[in-house]
């Protein structure tokens, strides 16, 4: 039966296929990057009570009104980005929601969007099924994933409408600085191009890093998409609640796609949400210590045993060469061996990379779980691979 050119030009999801190869086997995940401990008892109350006060039905479609208020005051407080809750926010069925009606509604069929390599899994679909075409531009590997600036400038032409940025970066944790964001931004501004943020990593920082929205960057305000979400900050993967702030024109024409693409992320969450930014401030300092603390500890154990490590400056997930553990084997096949042979589920490196072969020697993990699921994997890692 024939399918859509579009659909036919990507697969299923690997990370989500990998999370269904750990039941398979009774391996631990720490492929896939949701926790696997509970979500704020708050959030769990304030979830109930939505319910409970018969919150249940359809929202305004763009967002509740109490959760697009507590988005500007967090947006303006945190991003240094002033959003007006009635003219400049969406809320969206997650930041994947938030992304793909944002490329719906802004790019045409044939225009370029350049795609940061590594890159989330997500993002080369997004682009196909909104008719643009994925142009790939690859991070300094040898350098820390830093941007060169002279093949970055030979990348924009007259035909680039936009740029996916996702800061702190998934797969490697690298947080853009803020010379790097402004490079972009004089591009951005020279080629009258968009920038799509990815910052649902946004809290989630080591080491004293400081994450920069591109949209408060003075020449970046109209010119900027900024996406986020409440999945990763607050443990809650599940919820599916996400929101995107940009000038008015742009918003508009977002709302319409996203209408007609979900009509709105659900309704008592959406309450339950704007509790979530009520949270006070020494809420996110312990989530980073205790992100911080299992980073330091999976760190430390996979190069034990002989894997080579990035140290990520944000996000939770650790990229990871595994090179002197086995030198003929790609990715794939290293991972299919971890996931069945090993008990432990992992992403293979090329799925992150428009040319397979970039990242043949390279899995990802994640930390986003308990201390003792985290143990739990690098016991059975140890075990069977430890020098």
């Amino acid at each position: 039966m024939k399918v859509s050119k579009k659909a036919a030009q990507f697969t299923e999801s690997v990370i989500r296929e990998m999370t269904r190869l750990a039941a398979k086997y009774g391996a631990v995940n720490l492929a896939q990057g949701f926790p696997d401990f509970p979500c704020p008892e708050e959030l769990k109350a304030a979830a109930a009570k939505a319910i409970r006060e018969d919150y249940n039905q359809y929202s305004v479609t763009w967002g509740a009104p109490a959760l697009r208020e507590a988005i500007s005051r967090k947006a303006k407080m945190y991003n240094k980005i002033d959003a007006d809750p009635n003219s400049n926010i969406v809320v969206t069925c997650g930041t994947t929601e938030a992304m793909v009606s944002s490329q719906l509604a802004i790019l045409d069929p044939g225009e370029e969007l350049l795609v940061f390599d590594p890159h989330y899994e997500n993002y080369a679909p997004d682009a196909i099924i909104s008719g643009a075409k994925p142009k790939y531009f690859e991070l300094d590997q040898e350098n820390g994933f830093a941007l060169d600036e002279e093949k970055l400038k030979e990348a924009f032409n007259s035909k680039t409408r936009g740029l996916v940025l996702n800061s702190p970066l998934n797969p490697t944790g690298k947080v853009f600085t803020r010379k790097e964001l402004e490079l972009i931004a004089d591009l951005c501004n020279d080629y009258n191009a968009i920038c799509f943020t990815d910052e649902i990593y946004e809290y989630i920082l080591y080491g004293g890093t400081e994450h920069v929205s591109i949209a408060s960057l003075p020449s970046m305000r109209d010119r900027t998409v900024t996406i986020s979400g409440f999945s990763k900050t607050y443990s809650i993967t599940g919820w599916r609640v996400g929101y995107v702030i940009a000038e008015a024109e742009l918003t508009n024409a977002i709302k319409k796609v996203h209408d007609f693409v979900t009509v709105g992320a659900p309704h008592p969450l959406q309450i339950a949400c704007a509790d979530a930014l009520a949270l006070p401030e020494s809420y996110y300092v312990q989530l980073r210590k205790d992100y911080d603390g299992k980073r330091k500890m999976l760190l430390d154990s996979l190069r034990s045993i002989g894997f080579s490590c990035v140290d990520p400056s944000g996000a939770y997930y650790i990229w990871s060469d595994f090179t002197e553990l086995d030198s003929k084997a790609d990715d794939l096949e290293f991972s299919k061996k971890l996931v069945e042979k090993v008990g432990v589920a992992v992403v293979p490196g090329s799925s992150f990379y428009y040319k397979s072969d970039h990242g043949r020697k390279k899995i990802r993990f994640t930390f986003s779980k308990k201390m003792e699921t985290l143990e739990k994997a690098c016991e059975r890692l140890e075990k069977n691979l430890g020098k």
